[in-house]
């Protein structure tokens, strides 16, 4: 098993209340479900900057599904959701043809 940190963190009582409630509800312990909560708030973040920077030009598509944490090919499916367009030259498309896996 990986080594692992303890954090701490204050919680305001309505907070640590929803979430001992929805922690019996998944049929887990608080630990367990702040994990799971850590986890995809970390994912969801990530794919929120990744998109920022793509609309604003500000990374390549590969380098966007990068920071997502994502394929290229899942970061081309979050486009539609996401109304992004697809904007980039040739050097930028033989790049993203290149970071594709062999």
């Amino acid at each position: 098993m990986p080594a692992t940190s303890t954090v701490s963190t204050r919680l305001d009582p309505a907070d640590l209340a929803l979430i001992q409630s929805l922690a019996e509800l998944e049929g887990c312990d608080r630990a367990t479900l702040i994990k799971s909560l850590l986890r995809s708030g970390l994912q969801s973040l990530r794919r929120e900057r990744a998109v920022k920077a793509f609309r604003r030009d500000e990374v390549s598509l590969s380098r966007a599904a990068e920071l997502a944490g994502l394929s290229l090919w899942d970061f081309l499916a979050l486009m539609g959701p996401e109304k992004l367009e697809l904007h980039y030259d040739v050097e930028e498309f033989e790049d993203d043809l290149n970071a594709l896996p062999a």
